[in-house]
């Protein structure tokens, strides 16, 4: 997910949580923004700079910069004894990630990551049913993450590629809702849309095979030209039931008919009088922001009450790394064309 521009640290977003007023920065191109937003939203106030914003007496702070300047923002709330929530990821690599897990574990500084699939009703119903029994033994799961266009040109070259980009929250979620861990990977990548993702060494669509520590098969797919909409789905397959999350009537999926449309006794699954071929009840969704509002909510509600001591932390850094490292194995797969085990990537 793309958290805004390359503006790095200096003009990367933070916003603070204290007992009363919540603050964030008002320094670099962003300053404009952020003093106006604070204006609308009092008690919200604009700090001058990061560090005055982190010497505010804040209980936490939320870091929504660009990807390359998460390392440093979270390493130095941690210095400042602030406890963080960041955005995934933790840093642009996995070298940088290891060493803001370590930093953080060495200074007893709490950082909660920001994987909002973990919280949207769907995924968590799904985990449940997992951990439950009621499917069995699992031997397939699937995931898709499907944008309905292309980021910008620019985010492109920052972005870290496909799999460290975006599949990473299929990774994610596929260790969350099995609780299981990764083993090995496969994975390949094509490009048929803007030559941007080639010249830079990404794909615009991709795949990863993976293979769990206790037999299951995962895919784990993503592209950017699904411009039917907004698509992000989880299914699991068990020896006794099957479920999917993500699936609603705004997913933008349509149902073929087994007959022909002029046939009586044709019922597609997705019949509502609609023409063939039955088409989504509602607009799809346009993207994570929309799909995803009520799981933002959530991640941040959680966070305030890991801060207030009411809950242990829902999604604490060694998850990123984790995440990370199967994100760094996906992409030497691609770049070298073979499997390659865990134990390859991790530190």
């Amino acid at each position: 997910m793309a958290n805004g521009p390359a503006t790095g640290p200096a003009g990367g977003s933070a916003g603070g949580m204290v007992r009363g007023p919540v603050h964030g920065p008002a320094e670099g191109p962003a300053s404009g923004r952020a003093s106006g937003t604070a204006g609308s939203l009092a008690p919200v106030s604009a700090a001058e700079s990061v560090d005055a914003l982190f010497g505010a007496g804040l209980d936490g702070v939320v870091i929504a910069a660009a990807t390359n300047a998460h390392a440093e923002l979270v390493g130095r709330a941690i210095d400042a004894g602030i406890s963080v929530f960041c955005e995934k990821p933790l840093a642009s690599d996995v070298d940088g990630t290891f060493q803001t897990v370590c930093r953080a574990a060495a200074a007893g500084i709490a950082v909660q990551v920001g994987f909002q699939r973990r919280f949207d009703v769907g995924y968590q119903a799904a985990r449940e049913a997992v951990q439950s029994g009621r499917l069995g033994w699992l031997h397939t799961v699937r995931s898709c993450s499907f944008d309905p266009s292309p980021p910008p040109p620019g985010y492109v070259p920052t972005s870290g590629g496909l799999f460290r980009d975006c599949v990473i929250h299929d990774l994610d979620s596929i260790r969350y809702v099995t609780g299981r861990e990764v083993v090995r990977v496969m994975a390949m990548g094509g490009n048929k849309g803007d030559e941007i993702f080639r010249e830079c060494g990404d794909v615009d669509t991709g795949t990863a095979l993976l293979t769990l520590d206790d037999g299951t098969l995962c895919t784990a797919s993503a592209t950017r030209y699904n411009a039917a909409g907004y698509d992000v789905r989880l299914e699991v397959f068990g020896s006794k039931d099957s479920l999917v999350a993500g699936l609603d009537d705004r997913t933008p999926i349509s149902a073929v008919p087994e007959r022909s449309a002029l046939d009586p006794r044709n019922t597609p699954y997705l019949s509502r009088g609609d023409e063939p071929p039955y088409p989504p009840r509602n607009p799809p969704y346009s993207g994570f922001l929309e799909r995803f509002a009520a799981a933002y909510d959530a991640e941040l509600r959680a966070f305030v009450d890991m801060l207030a001591g009411h809950r242990a932390n829902p999604c604490p850094p060694e998850e990123a790394l984790e995440a990370c490292y199967l994100a760094e194995a996906c992409e030497l797969s691609k770049v070298e064309g073979r499997v390659v085990e865990l134990e390859e990537v991790r530190r």
